[in-house]
């Protein structure tokens, strides 16, 4: 007898495999996790508060050096050379000179003051415009201000300027951004007291996310030994606890981009306005999308390393009576 497979049959339903098993038990305990922070939603508010301003600092500061690291940038390729000529140089000769200067492949442009407008600029800015009335002669030389190439590097900097200064013309080579050099170093200073600064910082918050998962330790110690007294691994008992240090890290690096970009907001009408005076642009830069990752995987980092060394340390202390 033959027999009739009927079609409305419902075939076994396989199982799914071990990857998706894992995905579906880490998403549940995520889920889980993120619901016990809403039920207590002040002292998680606290925790996530002290991330974020913790966080915000060193944020904040390396912003501002980043923006002053861009403004002095645009002074690199300003680096001028003020040439003071001889006072027995005319002014022909001295024209001359800066159209023989200016034909240099490492010279971008040379601009001639002569002393009669210079010893006018010093009157109008200097206030003593009554008393260099007073002088018989014009004590200042006629000034080349030469600007090199953006092709140049340190060195042909430094041959320019020897260059400069040995031609018999040429009283005293200045190089008007010397200060640069040293705002560079400053910067490098406070980049490395950042850098020592955001370890400090990074070591609290891991300390502080350790004591917080150590006191929900203790509160759930009994569920845990029930837990593990019908024989759950450390590990699955752990998984609960290192996604509350993830939360914690997530939420802590969002509300640090929060303030800081707050912050940039709340100063950008009076840096433009500063701006404004010396006749500039306020180009105020913030954050790229590589710099946000980078904080808020740093700050949920810091939270799976605090939970995990505290879940590690208490967890065997708790075992079954």
């Amino acid at each position: 007898m033959a027999v009739n497979r009927h079609k409305d049959v419902v075939r076994p339903v396989r199982s799914s495999g071990p990857l998706s098993i894992w995905f579906g038990r880490h998403a549940s305990t995520a889920i889980a996790s993120f619901g016990r922070l809403l039920k207590q939603p002040f002292a998680s508010l606290m925790i996530v508060l002290v991330i974020g301003v913790t966080l915000a600092l060193p944020a904040a500061l390396n912003l501002v050096v980043k923006n002053a690291a861009a403004v002095s940038g645009r002074w690199d390729n300003a680096l001028d050379f003020s040439v003071f000529l001889q006072q027995d140089q005319s002014l022909a000769d001295a024209k001359n000179l800066a159209q023989l200067i200016e034909q240099r492949a490492d010279v971008a442009s040379v601009q001639v003051i002569s002393a009669d407008d210079a010893l006018q600029e010093f009157k109008a800015q200097s206030g003593f415009g009554d008393a260099l009335n007073q002088l018989s002669h014009n004590p200042l030389p006629h000034t080349l201000v030469v600007r090199p190439g953006p092709q140049n590097t340190g060195q042909s900097m430094v041959l320019l300027r020897e260059e400069l200064n040995n031609l018999p013309e040429t009283e005293l080579v200045q190089v008007d951004t010397d200060w640069v050099q040293r705002f560079h170093a400053i910067l490098d200073i406070v980049q490395q007291a950042i850098l020592i600064g955001s370890v400090l910082l990074a070591a609290a918050i891991v300390v502080i996310i350790g004591n917080t998962i150590r006191l929900d330790i203790q509160n759930r110690r009994e569920e845990i030994e029930v837990t593990k007294l019908i024989g759950a691994s450390n590990g699955f008992v752990r998984r609960p606890f290192l996604w509350t240090g993830f939360w914690y890290g997530l939420l802590g690096g969002l509300l640090a981009i929060g303030l800081v970009l707050y912050g940039l907001y709340l100063l950008q009408a009076p840096i433009t306005r500063l701006a404004g005076l010396y006749q500039s642009d306020a180009n105020v830069l913030s954050f790229d999308l590589r710099e946000i990752g980078t904080i808020v995987g740093i700050s949920v980092g810091l939270g799976l390393v605090g939970s995990w060394f505290a879940a590690a340390r208490h967890m065997r202390r708790i075992e079954p009576r």
